[in-house]
């Protein structure tokens, strides 16, 4: 697959963020923090009335997208800017531009928005191809 500046990449989307899937991250990232586990702690601490996705499954996201539109390359560099929270229930949509070529280099912009909230993600990568 060839890219020009200016190109979109195509979306990977997630139709609903999943709170059981928080519970094996929680597992997997040993990261026992409630506010992905049980919401009534999430509206106690008054952030919401769903449980909150872990921020390395955000980023699992983002760089599936990533791999998706470049088969077989690989994440030179990777930096994003959390904005807001994935909630349980929450349809995401990653989405990318290609900024630069430069060889074997594509530098490209991303983000991850949320239906309904906007942007809860943005950052920028580059892939070796």
């Amino acid at each position: 697959m060839s890219y020009a500046v200016g190109d979109a990449l195509p979306p990977f989307t997630i139709e609903s963020v999943s709170p059981e899937a928080m519970q094996q991250w929680a597992v997997f990232l040993a990261d026992p923090n409630p506010i992905h586990l049980d919401v009534e702690v999430v509206k106690a601490k008054g952030l919401g009335d769903r449980v909150i996705n872990q921020g390395p499954a955000n980023v699992a996201y983002m760089m599936n997208m990533l791999m998706r539109a470049f088969p077989g390359g690989r994440i030179k560099a990777m930096d994003s800017r959390f904005l807001d929270n994935v909630y349980g229930g929450d349809r995401a949509t990653v989405t990318g531009t290609v900024a630069a070529i430069d060889g074997n280099s594509i530098a490209c912009t991303f983000t991850l928005d949320v239906e309904g909230r906007g942007t809860v993600n943005s950052g920028t990568t580059t892939i070796e191809i």
